[in-house]
């Protein structure tokens, strides 16, 4: 099973520690398309129109600093840099040892920065989203669309993609035409804040319940465990299924 997060806006870093070695982290053929979008953020954030090629306001600037010291900040496990609505709700320090490590196996955030990372790889935080077009690279989503589509389906096995994404990284990568049958979109009525909270609550009952489903009815129905579900099939040959999930 892949269950795909997208990072949060806000992230936190270590105060002391070593800086970020990113041959350890997950996924390592990503790396020359990391190396390329990393070295086009720091020549951005030196700019002085960084804000608005980052479409952020003046007061995110000490954010956008931090991009200035990517390999020289201490690094800090992802599931402690992604901070907000959406990871308070999975709570990844709360979960017992078998819950926390299906987690780390079946976790990907999907970042503007670093195409794919797993809950244990050591990085630093930064400040910029899918959504952004940078000099020298062009629109991130399509930037990484190529290199994780060489690497995500390996990932995701004989189980199903549960696609916890806002809709600016998920188009940084569809699942293909064979993978589309298990493909699984989670979507939430209400407002925007509701709808992180319950994505993280479901990421985390997945990881709780410990089962792999290989089909997205199987996989609806170890949510429905815990939540109210109405899943709707594709619409098209090579569309996601719908998950409409609503806490109790």
């Amino acid at each position: 099973m892949l269950i795909l997060l997208p990072p949060s806006e806000s992230k936190s870093n270590r105060r002391r520690g070593r800086p970020a070695d990113p041959s350890t982290w997950s996924f390592p053929t990503l790396a020359p398309t990391r190396e390329r979008v990393a070295a086009a953020l720091a020549e951005a954030s030196r700019s002085p129109d960084v804000l608005e090629v980052l479409g952020v306001t003046e007061g995110l600037r000490d954010e956008v600093a931090r991009n200035l010291t990517l390999d020289s900040a201490p690094a800090t496990p992802a599931a402690d840099v992604y901070t907000g609505v959406l990871y308070d709700a999975l709570d990844l320090a709360s979960l017992d040892t078998a819950a926390r490590r299906r987690a780390n196996r079946w976790l990907v955030v999907v970042s503007a920065l670093h195409g794919a990372v797993r809950p244990t790889d050591r990085i630093t935080a930064y400040r910029l989203s899918m959504g952004v077009s940078l000099p020298g690279v062009g629109p991130l989503a399509g930037a990484w669309r190529p290199a994780l589509d060489a690497v995500l389906p390996e990932a995701v096995g004989r189980g199903v993609v549960v696609d916890c994404r806002s809709a600016a990284y998920a188009a940084a990568w569809r699942p293909g035409r064979d993978l589309a049958h298990r493909w699984v979109q989670v979507r939430v009525p209400g407002a925007s804040h509701m709808a992180k909270h319950t994505r993280g609550l479901v990421a985390r009952h997945l990881c709780v319940a410990g089962v792999a489903p290989r089909s997205v009815p199987a996989l609806a129905d170890v949510v429905a465990g815990a939540f109210e579900v109405d899943l709707h099939e594709p619409e098209r040959t090579g569309a996601p299924w719908v998950l409409d999930v609503t806490a109790p």
